[in-house]
């Protein structure tokens, strides 16, 4: 019975919209994380009679035709690249974008990471790196006898060098930019990697060319609505759970056929 086969994909394609919804609630902390949200298709049908065919030699056409389908697949799980919300941490280096944009890191194995994740930090030689220890680029180095560090909207990074008393121009941090935001892949680390469906990065300085600004001692919180969440896996069980009751159903009915004989 095909029924069997059908209600078995819808409830594999609801078991992979309870895991997308769970990485979600599980990264509501995440600094800068984007939530994803299960997308669906359904699946090739079976026509049995076509509608528009002929049923007699003076023209009837069948207004409607009988079409059964295969099922359910889960076509993507696009991530929602809208803006969370900041908050201030007092941090000298933490920093937020407000708007469109992801800073550069250079990895560890020479691929270039993307990501919203402001919480830098100054490794042993005083450049500004992600919380891993990756490079931030381009590389800015913060002298150790620097002071009151500051980064502008605009990305330049600037501090009072000893007893200076006008700052100085260290660096300025650059933002990327992609034509299809959500076709990046997740790398973990709170990276994102770019690929054929993103599109090549554009790379500039912030407020310009549609960037975003930065936001000096904020960083930008992921944007997983709780209440949204709860929302939808309650929605995804309710859906689980008729999928398995037509598998009982269909079950019950090959019984009272095999019965039968």
């Amino acid at each position: 019975m095909k029924a069997l086969y059908i209600a078995s994909t819808g409830m594999a394609a609801q078991e992979r919209n309870v895991e997308v919804i769970s990485n979600n609630i599980a990264n509501m902390r995440t600094t800068g994380f984007k939530r994803q949200r299960a997308e669906f298709q359904d699946l090739l049908y079976q026509t049995h009679r076509s509608a528009g065919s002929q049923t007699s030699s003076t023209g009837t056409l069948v207004p409607v035709g009988v079409e059964v389908g295969s099922g359910v697949r889960t076509s993507a799980t696009a991530r929602i690249m809208s803006q969370g919300n900041v908050v201030p941490t007092e941090k000298d280096l933490d920093v937020a974008i407000q708007g469109d944009g992801f800073f550069t890191i250079q990895m560890p194995d020479g691929r270039t990471g993307y990501t919203r994740d402001g919480s830098f930090q100054r490794d042993s030689t005083g450049m500004i790196v992600t919380s891993d220890g990756y490079t931030v680029e381009p590389g800015v180095v913060i002298p150790q006898n620097a002071r009151s560090v500051s980064i502008s909207a605009d990305g330049t990074v600037e501090a009072f060098l000893d007893n200076d008393t006008a700052p100085t121009q260290l660096g300025q941090l650059q933002l990327a930019n992609f034509v299809n935001k959500s076709g990046l892949q997740g790398a973990g680390g709170n990276l994102y990697l770019e690929t054929a469906a993103s599109g090549t990065a554009q790379v500039g300085v912030p407020q310009t060319d549609g960037l975003g600004g930065i936001l000096h001692k904020y960083l930008e919180l992921s944007n997983v609505n709780a209440v949204t969440e709860i929302s939808d896996l309650i929605a995804a069980q309710r859906a689980y759970e008729m999928n398995a009751r037509v598998i009982s159903g269909a079950d019950e009915m090959l019984k009272a056929a095999t019965n039968i004989f």
